[in-house]
This record gives C-alpha cells, structure tokens and sequence, in this order.
C-alpha cells in the first residue's frame, strides 16, 4: 500500500484551513504577552481566556486531526473487512468532493476491482476556500469523471459498492443528500450498499473542533437522508470517536 507520512493528515488540514491557524497563533502570542505586561485586571484575564481559547483550538483541533488521519486505522484500512463483509467487489464507485487522496490505495487493495471515480466538485455550491486550496494541492486522480451529486455517469444497476468517504457532508442541505442517496440507489446492484465515513455533529467532535463541527451533519439527518431515499441501516460502527462509519443497503 502507499506509505503515507507520519504527519500527512494533519499537514494537510493546517494547508487547507491555514487562515484560521494563523489567526489562532497571532492570537496566542498577543494574548501572552498582554497578560505579562498589562497590568488591568479585566484586560489580564481577557488576555488569559483568549490564549487558554486559542490554545484548545490549535492542540485540540490538530491534535484529533494527527490521531483520526495519521494514528487512527482510518487509512490502514483494517476496517473494511467489516464495513465490507459479505460483499461483491467487482465493480466500485468512490465519490468526493474535489479531493481525492485514497483512489490509489483503494485501487492497489482491491486490484481486480472496476473502479469509478466520481468527483462532484461544484464551485457554486461549494465555495469554502479550503476545498479550493485542496483541489489546487490534489488535482483529480487521472481517470476521474465529474458527477453532479443527482446524475451520475453511471449505468442503472452496474455497482457492488458506493463509497462516500468524508466527502458528502459538502453537500449542505438534506434536499442535496437526499438525491445523493437516490443516485446511489439507482446504480447499485441488488443486494449491495453504501461505505458512508463522516465526522458527524456531536459532542466529541465539538470538544474537538469547536465552532467548526457544525460543518458536519448529525447522525439524524444521515438517517432522514438516506431513508427518504430507500435505504436501511445494516451495520455502524467507528473508527475513533470522531469518525463514523454507516453501512447501508437498499430497504
């Protein structure tokens, strides 16, 4: 399998979100030094809430992302044999949301495997900036097709599996997903399903991201979403307490 450095996840997520880490380091140095040389009581303790907040922010934040991206299995792979047991592998959809860093592993891993890469990158609905400097860093793998979310260039009842890997949370509304879910359905075979992986919006990813975890979507609307769309629950589980996997198969 590719070898992946000790601390490429976590590299990755300070080049995509640099703003913010920046802006958290000015922070902490500001209020360090306010705190040893202003004497005002209120502006002191100011100063050490704003340097105790942006400290959490950079140990935290980064600190989930080296164990979930760098520590975790989450890219070993291992937990494949169970989101995947029982299942066909001949033919292989992964889809994201112009940023694809695990084609090349999945690929190698299952080598006799028919894979689709669909990227549904759509630059009016997915305006954040750190998915554009993700998509500068990591151009689409050679042989990716892009995919609205609602029309894959896929045929009717064609795929074994759909993967969906911490990249369909970039579609922000449940109308969105809901469709997402609907082509899925459509291009799977009987008795197949869908690897879904997200960080989800609960308290563990709170303590852990802050603000940010309202990024992420909460486990009832992944089941509003998916149900709409037809498909049941078959198994959950997750790698670390911030990452989820669903494994779910047509109702």
């Amino acid at each position: 399998m590719t070898e992946r450095g000790k601390w490429q996840g976590m590299w990755s997520i300070v080049r995509f979100n640099w703003p913010f880490y920046a802006i958290a380091v000015v922070v902490l140095i500001a209020a360090f030094g306010g705190f040893l040389f202003i004497e005002t009581p209120l502006v002191k303790l100011g100063c050490g809430l704003a340097f105790a907040g942006s400290a959490y922010f950079l140990i935290g934040s980064l600190g989930v992302s080296h164990v979930v991206y760098d520590r975790s299995d989450l890219y070993r792979w291992k937990w494949l044999e169970r989101a995947l047991l029982g299942a066909k592998h001949g033919r292989m959809i992964l889809c994201h949301s112009g940023f694809d860093e695990v084609s090349a592993d999945l690929r190698e891993r299952f080598g006799g495997t028919e894979w689709e890469l669909l990227d549904h990158y759509d630059e009016m609905r997915m305006t954040e900036t750190s998915i554009r400097r993700a998509r500068k860093l990591y151009p689409p793998t050679e042989g990716t097709k892009p995919a609205p979310f609602d029309q894959w260039p896929v045929p009717t009842g064609s795929a074994d599996v759909v993967f969906g890997l911490l990249a369909i949370h970039e579609l922000r509304s449940e109308a969105e997903r809901i469709e997402w879910f609907a082509e899925a359905k459509r291009c799977l075979l009987p008795d197949a399903r869908v690897v879904l992986v997200e960080h989800t919006r609960d308290i563990a990813n709170f303590l852990a991201f802050g603000p940010g975890f309202v990024h992420f979507h909460s486990p009832a609307s992944w089941r509003r979403c998916w149900e709409k769309s037809g498909f049941r629950l078959t198994d959950e589980f997750q790698v670390t307490p911030w990452v989820r996997i669903f494994v779910i198969s047509p109702a």
